[in-house]
C-alpha cells in the first residue's frame, strides 16, 4: 500500500533549492536578489529581502508579502529583513508587489524553512502483553472513557486473504470485540478518533469519511474531504481534528464542517517527513507511526517539527510470525494508566508500553 525508507526520511537532509520564480507576462524589470537566499533556514535565522532593479527604473515602493501576508510596506528600493522564528515549517512563498512609473510588477521566490531540533530516541519499556485480533488490520486505535476503539482496513497479504474495513470497541484485555460495524468492500477504513463523543472514521482513497455515535455505533453522517486526497491517520486536541494524507503534510480539520483549518509540514531535523500514518495526541504532542518502519516520531503540533523518536522494530520479534504479519500501526494512549497500547497490522498481540528519555 505505501513503502518508504524510514532511515532516510528520519534522518538524511533533504536538499530541496530554492527557486526565483517569474510567471507567465510578468513584467521581468524586477526579481528578488538570489544571491542573499540559501538553500535552507532554520527558525532562529532571518531572510534578507531585496528587489533587484534589471532595466533601473524609477521605483516609487514596494510591498512585501511572506506566504501572501504583507511583512512590509517600503519606499524606493528599501529592503526588508524578515525573522523566520514565528514561521510554520515549509517553503516560504515570497512575493513582491513594485509600484512604478504609474505600473506595477510582481517578483517571486521560496525558500525552505526546516527544523532546528535534532529528535532524540526515546526508550519504552513493554509494561504488558495482550491478545490482539490477527484479522484486524489496525489503522486506528484510540482510547475513550477507559474503552480501547479501533478502525481496520481492508488490506491483503501474501496469503490472499482480504480483511474487512471495520470500526470496534474492544476489551482490551482480552481482545474481545464488544460491538462492531463493518464497511462495505469497496471501502478501505482508516484512521479513527473521538471527539465530544462522535467517533470519527477516514476512508484510504474514497475521499470520504464517517461520524458515529460513540455509544450506539449509529452512522450520524457522512463528510467529504475539503480536498482530493487520501485519508491516513486521524486525531484530535479536544478542539480540531488533525488528519495525515501521506504527504508531509498533517491537516487541521474544523470537526463540524470539516473544512480546512490551517496545516503543518512535519520536518525531522533538515529533513521532510512522509507517510505518517496514525495519529495521536498525547499531552501536547502528536504521535504518528512513520509507516512502514515500526517507528513513532513525537511531533510538535504548533510547527511541525520531530522532537523525538521510538524505534519500536524489536516488538515484531514478540509477535507470531504469521503470513499476512505486517507493520506496527496503531497508537493509543490511556490516560488512566499513562501508558501507550500499540499494535500493528494482523499482529497476535497488542504492548502496553511506558517511554521515557
Amino acid at each position: 500500500m505505501r513503502n518508504y525508507n524510514f532511515l532516510s526520511i528520519i534522518l538524511l537532509g533533504i536538499t530541496l533549492a530554492n527557486c526565483n520564480q517569474i510567471k507567465k507576462g510578468e513584467n521581468t524589470s524586477f526579481t528578488f536578489d538570489n544571491s542573499k537566499f540559501k538553500e535552507q533556514y532554520k527558525p532562529q535565522e532571518a531572510l534578507s529581502l531585496e528587489i533587484l532593479n534589471l532595466k533601473e527604473q524609477t521605483v516609487d515602493s514596494i510591498i512585501y508579502f511572506v506566504n501572501d501576508k504583507k511583512i512590509a510596506s517600503k519606499k524606493g528600493l528599501d529592503k526588508v529583513t524578515f525573522e523566520l522564528k514565528d514561521q510554520k515549517l515549509g517553503y516560504q512563498n515570497l512575493k513582491a508587489l513594485v509600484y512604478f512609473g504609474g505600473q506595477n510588477s510582481e517578483a517571486t521566490a521560496r525558500v525552505e524553512l526546516v527544523s532546528d531540533i535534532q529528535p532524540k530516541l526515546l526508550n519504552y519499556t513493554i509494561v504488558n502483553t495482550y491478545p490482539h485480533d490477527i484479522e484486524a488490520y489496525t489503522q486506528g486505535l484510540e482510547f475513550y472513557r477507559d474503552t480501547l476503539y479501533e478502525g481496520t482496513g481492508n488490506g491483503s497479504g501474501p496469503s490472499g486473504k482480504r480483511g474487512v474495513s471495520s470500526l470496534r470497541k474492544t476489551n482490551y484485555k482480552t481482545g474481545e470485540v464488544y460491538k462492531k460495524v463493518t464497511l462495505a468492500d469497496q471501502y478501505f477504513g482508516e484512521g479513527i478518533t473521538i471527539l465530544k463523543n462522535k467517533i470519527y472514521q477516514l476512508t484510504w482513497q474514497n475521499n470520504e469519511g464517517y461520524v458515529y455515535n460513540a455509544d450506539t455505533f449509529k452512522k450520524e453522517k457522512t463528510f467529504t474531504y475539503f480536498k482530493p486526497m487520501e485519508g491516513w491517520g486521524l486525531t484530535n486536541d479536544g478542539e480540531n481534528l488533525y488528519q495525515s494524507d501521506g504527504s508531509e503534510k498533517i491537516w487541521i480539520i474544523d470537526p463540524t464542517t470539516f473544512k480546512e483549518r490551517d496545516f503543518i509540514n512535519i520536518y525531522s531535523f533538515e529533513s521532510k517527513i512522509k507517510s505518517i500514518n496514525e495519529l495521536e495526541w498525547i499531552d501536547g504532542k502528536i504521535y504518528g507511526n512513520v509507516y512502514q518502519k515500526d517507528a513513532i516520531a513525537v511531533i510538535n503540533p504548533k510547527n511541525g517539527a520531530v522532537e523525538a523518536i521510538i524505534n519500536l522494530a524489536d516488538l515484531k520479534k514478540k509477535i507470531t510470525q504469521l503470513p499476512d504479519t505486517d507493520v506496527l500501526n496503531g497508537i493509543a494512549y490511556n490516560p488512566k494508566t499513562k501508558t501507550i497500547f500499540v499494535t500493528g497490522k494482523n499482529w497476535d498481540k497488542m504492548f502496553e508500553i511506558k517511554v521515557s528519555e
